[in-house]
């Protein structure tokens, strides 16, 4: 799901930023130095590129999805499992989107819905000694996925790039808009 919804943020972005369109009604051509404009669209370029790719590669090579992916690697990260809300939280998705997602990894035996055991009401979900044995074969050759990926740049240029995203993301979480 969202794999989907960050293909569809990508394309809008990377059409306008490769064609040089206008960014926006009064604001004139995406070149004429607008540079915050730019910069959000070649971050959205960048973002859904490297995530078409990751998705086509997950799938043809191990036929999950990168959604799949993505819950199976917040299940990796934490001790005893998530609730759906946690993982809807950390995926940044609905909660009905995780219920789909964790259906069909339980139909694959790669998680297990549990009770809660302070609220009866609510499942844990949980990966399964064979979901996390295969996570982390999947997730071994994403690794070098992206760092192929990222090989363009040198590692000064990672360093900037990390620190100057770093400092964006701590500004959108503190600020208000």
């Amino acid at each position: 799901m969202a794999a989907k919804a960050g293909e569809a943020r990508g394309r809008k972005g990377g059409g306008a930023l490769e064609a040089g369109t206008s960014a926006g009604p009064d604001r004139g051509p995406a070149g004429d130095g607008h540079a915050d404009i730019r910069l959000w669209l070649r971050l959205l370029f960048c973002a859904s590129r490297i995530e078409s790719v990751l998705q086509s590669r997950i799938a043809g090579d191990f036929g999950i999805t990168l959604a799949r992916f993505d819950l199976l690697a917040q299940l990796e990260r934490v001790e005893g499992g998530l609730t759906m809300t946690e993982a809807s939280q950390r995926m940044m998705v609905s909660n009905g989107a995780v219920t789909s997602l964790v259906d069909r990894l339980v139909e694959d035996g790669f998680v297990v819905r549990e009770v809660h055991p302070q609220d009866r009401r609510t499942n844990l979900i949980r990966l399964t000694g064979h979901g996390r044995q295969r996570f982390l074969a999947m997730a071994k050759e994403h690794e070098q996925w992206v760092v192929g990926l990222l090989a363009g740049l040198d590692e000064a240029a990672k360093a900037t790039l990390l620190d100057g995203l770093g400092r964006l993301k701590h500004h959108l979480e503190t600020s208000a808009g």
